[in-house]
């Protein structure tokens, strides 16, 4: 059971597919189809089911520096979307992020979920830090689909990716709706776990840290640039600049390894038109709580498009 509280560009796709009938003022002139047998069949025995067929295409957008960004696109038809942001050295594949998408899907609600650059099968450099150049990733993508008059009903992130949703919020008020899977409310912590006690004195002196594996290859690179820009990345600051009418929800489990709970309880107490849900005995991938957290985002992310919907054009 969880706990419930309440404040109160271009995109180039690939190959041909048939699809469903959409609206005429938004064609996809190619796509990739994707099967779903073998990643989704297990999932979707514990959701209900979709009443209509949907497809599944792989598309790429553009971001402002010219990269590609690949995502797949769970189109139902609906001219309502909900774009899905995944987390740190993560991908659109991570299941938190794919599952929600097809949860979606089942419901009727068409979902977009995509690599950052660096990440995945996007073009770029993987940086770490990076917040605000994953924020104008996430700006190209919700541009597009804007732009082929898509509503985005609500921006999900899971993660880092939960801080790159409230980041944008911060930044661009024309998203009316901001889903948060254990985002981190505090940036300067969680960096020692990673980089050692001594990684400022450390990146001071040699300009960069080379993170590596348990057999001693370098998974990545932290430059002192990238560790600025997540030191110097104010959640608490950002929060505050909010649009008060934007409806925001914050999912976190009770047992979460990595960012503590506490960090949920701390959004809680400074965004306003907030909602707050526990997942007791979650940890940070959800692994054995994908269901729980689909019924908790369903009906937030349901009564956001209702409120789109019956909102005057």
């Amino acid at each position: 059971m969880g706990i419930l509280a309440q404040n109160f560009n271009i995109v180039l796709p690939l190959f041909p597919i048939k699809h469903n009938p959409r609206p005429s003022d938004f064609t996809l002139h190619q796509g990739r189809f994707i099967s779903r047998r073998n990643h989704c069949f297990k999932f979707k025995r514990t959701l209900v089911m979709a009443q209509n067929p949907a497809t599944v295409q792989q598309l790429t957008v553009l971001n402002k520096h010219g990269e590609k960004l690949v995502g797949i696109l769970h189109e139902t038809g609906s001219m309502e979307i909900v774009v899905l942001c995944h987390g740190f050295r993560s991908s659109k594949e991570t299941s938190t992020i794919s599952k929600l998408a097809v949860a979606l899907e089942n419901e009727g609600i068409s979902a977009f979920r995509f690599d950052f650059a660096g990440n995945g099968e996007s073009e770029g450099s993987f940086q770490y830090g990076n917040y605000s150049r994953e924020v104008e990733d996430l700006r190209s993508v919700i541009e597009y689909f804007t732009g082929a008059k898509r509503t985005i009903v609500a921006i999900l992130g899971h993660s880092k990716g939960g801080n790159v949703v409230l980041l944008y919020a911060s930044k661009y008020h024309d998203i009316h709706a901001v889903v948060n899977v254990s985002g981190r409310y505090d940036l300067k912590k969680g960096i020692e776990e990673r980089l050692g006690k001594d990684f400022l004195e450390r990146i001071t002196k040699d300009g960069f840290i080379d993170v590596k594996g348990s057999t001693g290859e370098v998974n990545y690179r932290v430059t002192k640039e990238s560790l600025m820009d997540r030191l110097n990345t104010d959640m608490h600051e950002a929060c505050l600049s909010i649009d008060e009418r934007c409806r925001l929800l914050t999912v976190h489990g009770s047992t979460d390894e990595i960012i503590p709970v506490e960090d949920a309880l701390a959004f809680a107490k400074i965004i306003p038109n907030h909602r707050l849900h526990i997942i007791e005995g979650a940890v940070h991938r959800y692994s054995s709580h994908q269901a729980e957290l689909a019924s908790v985002v369903l009906p937030f992310v349901k009564e956001c498009l209702q409120f789109a919907k019956d909102a005057p054009k």
